[in-house]
């Protein structure tokens, strides 16, 4: 089976893709393209995986990086392929032939680009890390490498109807700014739906990136994606790991 890779006009002429599960070497639990070594899936195909995924995009496997993702502000700038992944939750680069991949299961992946500059991102931005401003700190460091006119495409996470939270979690955001509100639906009872891909996107915006979402569930749809919250649901063991990725 062929990978299935979404793009976004966003960010075009960079090359980039938001990677389905389809196409992938992993089976069980996690059949489809498990990008995630994080994963109790075999190592060796995951790895298979990773190899397919860096010749879809044209680079040697290990111009493909990937950082240890903690749900951080962290940035890390890339100039070569890592011996061991810095624990961060984005990175930047202006070098060619290096593709920066970000896994995620629920959580937003985020490619930004400014083509003309020729610097590049991608940030892991689940409601932690852009709550604590994983997304501005990316901007920041593009721009630190010369970045003038940043746009930015969110793809596959988890939209707000399948995003049941506590009002604990409004309270956190409401700690920040009253106005975070907004990005909350009532649910049934207590419960609260957040919307996790709006308050993504008002928050490039408001740092002066143009941005969009590639509007896909990854809750919804599970022939295509990955989630964490549906394999919590349905109790299974553990979860594949979407890959974005982004590269000059």
């Amino acid at each position: 089976m062929t990978l299935e890779i979404i793009t976004s006009r966003a960010l075009h002429p960079v090359r980039h893709g938001f990677f389905t599960r389809k196409g992938g070497a992993s089976s069980g639990i996690f059949h489809g393209l498990n990008c995630g070594p994080g994963s109790s899936d075999l190592a060796e195909v995951v790895a298979i995986n990773r190899a397919r995924v860096a010749e879809a995009m044209g680079v040697d496997r290990a111009a493909l990086v990937t950082v240890h993702q903690v749900h951080s502000p962290d940035v890390a700038v890339v100039e070569g392929a890592f011996d061991t992944a810095p624990r961060a939750d984005a990175m930047v680069t202006r070098e060619p032939g290096l593709a920066l991949g970000i896994l995620t299961a629920d959580c937003q992946p985020v490619l930004l680009a400014d083509a003309k500059a020729g610097v590049i991102g991608a940030a892991h931005a689940g409601w932690k890390g852009a709550l604590s401003g994983v997304l501005e700190a990316t901007v920041q460091a593009m721009r630190d490498l010369g970045a003038t006119d940043i746009t930015a495409a969110i793809g596959p996470c988890i939209s707000q109807r399948a995003y049941e939270v506590g009002p604990e979690m409004l309270d956190a955001f409401m700690a920040e700014d009253d106005a975070y509100s907004r990005f909350f639906a009532q649910g049934q009872g207590d419960r609260l739906l957040f919307d996790l891909p709006g308050f993504g996107l008002s928050r490039l915006r408001a740092a002066g990136v143009e941005a969009e979402w590639t509007g896909h569930c990854t809750y919804s749809d599970a022939e295509r994606f990955y989630s964490y919250r549906r394999t919590t649901h349905a109790n299974e063991a553990d979860y594949g790991r979407l890959i974005a990725t982004i590269r000059l």
